[in-house]
C-alpha cells in the first residue's frame, strides 16, 4: 500500500519511485530462471548452427552478449508483446508463468489500486528491456528496448482511443538501475501539461524543442523496486556506460472497461473488487490469448502501434 505522502508525490510530480516491491526469492528469481531456460534453448540452436561460441562455462549474461555480437536476436523471443512491424504466424514471444506471477503480484496490484482504483486491467502495452553495454551496441541499433530511449510520454505512444483512459506505467527493475547503467530520467510535474507532439526520432519521441529548458532528473532504483509513471510524464533512459547488462520490464495497468490504447492486443482483468470471478489466474490462458492474437494479426492488415505526424515542422 502507498502512503498518503507517496500518492500526493505521484499526483504532484507525475512519477514515484518505490523500493522493495517485488520479493527476490518468490518473484524475481523465478523470472530469471524462466529466462535462463529460454536463453539456453535459443543458444543451443544457434550453437548447433555455428553462429555462437561454445556455451561451456558461460553465464546467462555471457550468452546474451555473445548472441548479440553474433546478431542472434533474443529480444523478440524474450518480449512480452508482439512487435511493431508485421506479425507472422511464428513470430516469437514469451508469456511464461513467472512473468504472469510478477504482473499479478498482490503487492504490485495494491499500489496500482491506490492510484487507479480496484478495477484493474493488465494493459497489453508491455515490454522486457535488457540493455547491453553501450560499447557493444551495433552502430545501427535503434530499438528502445535495447539502447537509450528517446524522451516520450506513454500516452503519446498509444492509440488516441486511450486518451481518456485512466492508465499508469510500472517500470520494474530486475537488476539495479543506476545512472551509470542507463536508469530512467524524468521531467517532474510536466504530466499536468497537454500531450506533447511525437515524431520519428531514433525511436518515436518528443521533439527537442519541447524538452529543452525543463528540469530533468535521473531516477535510479534497486532490483525489486519500481518506478510508476503518469501517462503524460515525459521520461527517457540514459545509455549503459558499464560493462554489464541492465534488465527491467515496463508494464501498464488501466481501469477495466476503458480502451487500452492497443486494443488489437489482448488484455486481462488482474484485479476486480466488484467482480472477482472475472480475474484471470491461469498463465496458460494468458499465453493462449496472445497466440490467438498472433494468428489473427498475421492474416490481417498491419496496425501501427504508434501515432506520429512526421509532416509537422517540428519533426523536420
Amino acid at each position: 500500500m502507498l502512503t498518503t505522502a507517496q500518492t500526493k508525490f505521484f499526483d504532484d510530480q507525475g512519477y514515484l519511485v518505490v523500493e522493495n516491491v517485488l520479493d527476490q526469492k518468490t518473484v524475481l528469481d523465478p523470472v530469471r530462471a524462466e529466462y535462463a531456460s529460454l536463453l539456453d534453448r535459443l543458444y543451443a540452436d544457434w550453437f548447433a548452427k555455428g553462429r555462437v561460441p561454445n556455451p561451456t562455462g558461460m553465464s546467462y549474461y555471457d550468452k546474451l552478449l555473445a548472441s548479440y555480437r553474433a546478431k542472434c536476436d533474443w529480444f523478440q523471443p524474450f518480449d512480452i508483446s508482439l512487435p511493431a512491424n508485421e506479425v507472422q504466424p511464428d513470430t516469437p514471444f514469451h508469456f511464461g508463468p513467472a512473468v504472469f506471477n510478477m504482473l499479478t503480484n498482490p503487492r504490485l496490484l495494491d499500489m496500482v489500486e491506490d492510484l487507479i482504483g480496484g478495477e484493474i486491467t493488465s494493459n497489453p502495452i508491455q515490454h522486457i528491456r535488457i540493455k547491453p553495454p553501450a560499447t557493444d551496441l551495433a552502430v545501427d541499433e535503434k530499438r528502445a528496448h535495447i539502447t537509450a530511449t528517446d524522451w516520450h510520454q506513454d500516452q503519446g505512444v498509444t492509440h488516441d482511443s486511450a486518451d481518456d483512459t485512466k492508465l499508469i506505467t510500472v517500470w520494474i527493475a530486475v537488476s539495479d538501475a543506476t545512472r551509470e547503467n542507463g536508469c530512467l530520467q524524468v521531467q517532474p510535474a510536466r504530466h499536468k501539461d497537454e500531450l506533447l507532439p511525437h515524431c520519428e526520432k531514433v525511436q518515436v519521441g518528443i521533439p527537442d524543442e519541447f524538452i529543452g529548458g525543463h528540469r530533468s532528473i535521473p531516477v535510479p532504483v534497486k532490483s525489486g523496486g519500481v518506478v510508476i509513471f503518469h501517462p503524460k510524464a515525459p521520461h527517457a533512459s540514459l545509455i549503459n556506460k558499464t560493462d554489464g547488462f541492465r534488465w527491467s520490464f515496463d508494464v501498464r495497468y488501466n481501469v477495466t472497461g476503458q480502451p487500452t490504447g492497443r486494443d488489437h492486443f489482448p488484455s486481462f482483468v488482474a484485479r476486480s473488487r466488484a467482480k472477482p470471478d472475472t480475474e484471470l489466474h491461469d498463465p496458460k490462458k494468458w499465453l493462449n490469448m496472445w497466440k490467438d492474437a498472433r494468428t489473427h494479426l498475421a492474416d490481417a492488415q498491419h496496425i501501427s502501434l504508434y501515432r506520429r505526424d512526421n509532416t509537422a515542422p517540428y519533426c523536420a
